[in-house]
């Protein structure tokens, strides 16, 4: 039986982990000991920090592992990318996923290949007066840790007398000595999901994201399809990837934040993994085809067809997702789902049970579950996601 590493064991990992199992797979799990719920369903759990290289590659080659994964989340990329590279296995390479995952050499790379993206400057960690290194950059700024995920360490800024408190908010979400300033484009934000294998980008989904206005837009759902201009999807398209080519991604799924503004597509930050927020579903469902499975597939060496299934085949299948989140800090006293069996509701899951404590949402990670739809329509998908919404109570006390 062939063993695959799959690393973290939280929410969005628990796809990968079941996929794998049902394809015969020999299934390792790799993270910190914590209340996650991919330790539950995993053939077999090594504590390890997913972030440490030489104790993931030292386990990857004690265990002969054919393959190493993650999903919707950048934490374990660089460290997938170094066992890929070491061991030649199938996936990003090193030099790629350490671009996948600091936002200053991403931003490097977009410039270097004339990649549309929003004007930025680097700020080191110990110079405590950096207005100067600004001059140029026009209000609302954005701080951002380079090597964050969740939107952890993010923070709009209106005026300087937000400087230090974002300062702060970047370094203290940071494992580097530095952190970015960059312009808050003002426009429509959406995102893309695509694959590339072998070199080549076997297909780009944009896709309409629902934004949480906290500190910074956090997505907590999406659609798709997205209606844009057709010049606008060409214009998605070709920055897309360009960026994938600035950052040499290949053999690995590719989650892309964009800014519409004026007609003219900026891109904010790719990743070279599946996105969280039930993106891979989103997938999954648009294509019919079992998204996880063909990670996997790559991931463990094979060359796969992403062709669209059958009902997929002429334009593909809306759907609409949506986080359940709640207002306040506490523990959860009830969960009520009176939703009645019905062929557009694809998936409820709570996340916590009666008694669990839980988070105000802030960022992604504060999750309590979600609700995914499908229609014949993104007008059906989208209205039997509210209708779902609608028949679900949380309490939190």
């Amino acid at each position: 039986m062939k063993s695959i590493l799959i690393l973290g064991a939280g929410i969005y990992q628990v796809p990968l982990i079941k996929t794998a199992k049902k394809m015969g797979l020999h299934t390792i799990v790799a993270s910190i000991p914590g209340n996650y719920p991919g330790f539950e369903i995993a053939d077999e759990i090594l504590y390890e920090n997913t972030v440490d290289y030489n104790a993931i590659l030292e386990s990857a080659k004690s265990k002969n592992v054919s393959g190493i994964v993650t999903a919707g989340t950048d934490v374990a990329v660089i460290t997938i990318g170094k066992v890929c590279d070491a061991l030649g296995l199938r996936g990003l390479s090193a030099d790629a996923a350490e671009i996948a995952s600091n936002k200053l050499l991403m931003k490097q790379a977009y410039e270097a290949e004339n990649v549309r993206t929003a004007r930025f400057r680097q700020i080191p960690a110990e110079l405590d007066n950096f207005e100067d290194l600004l001059e140029g950059l026009e209000f609302p700024l954005i701080f951002k840790s380079v090597d964050s995920s969740g939107s952890r360490g993010i923070t709009k800024v209106t005026d300087r007398s937000q400087f230090e408190e974002a300062r702060q908010n970047a370094l203290n979400n940071t494992r580097s000595d530095f952190f970015i300033v960059e312009e808050f484009i003002e426009g429509e934000e959406f995102g893309a999901q695509a694959f590339v294998q072998d070199g080549q980008i076997e297909f780009i989904l944009p896709h309409g994201d629902y934004v949480f206005k906290g500190d910074t837009g956090v997505p907590i759902g999406h659609f798709a399809p997205y209606d844009l201009p057709e010049e606008a999807i060409e214009d998605t398209k070709k920055q897309l990837t360009g960026a994938i080519k600035s950052m040499g991604l290949d053999n690995c799924a590719i989650n892309a934040d964009f800014i519409l503004k004026d007609g003219k597509c900026y891109v904010l930050e790719i990743g070279g993994r599946s996105g969280a927020t039930c993106l891979a579903e989103l997938v999954a469902i648009y294509y019919d085809f079992d998204y996880y499975e063909k990670i996997i597939r790559v991931a463990m060496g094979e060359h796969v067809s992403f062709a669209p299934g059958p009902a997929a085949a002429e334009s593909g299948v809306p759907n609409a997702s949506m986080l359940l989140t709640s207002e306040k800090s506490g523990s959860i006293a009830s969960q009520t789902n009176s939703n009645k069996p019905d062929p557009h509701i694809v998936e409820i899951q709570f996340d916590y049970n009666e008694g669990d404590s839980i988070r105000k949402f802030n960022v992604g990670p504060d999750r309590i579950g979600h609700v995914i739809t499908k229609g014949d329509t993104l007008d059906e998908a989208v209205d039997s996601l509210h209708d779902a919404l609608s028949n679900i109570i949380i309490e939190v006390h």
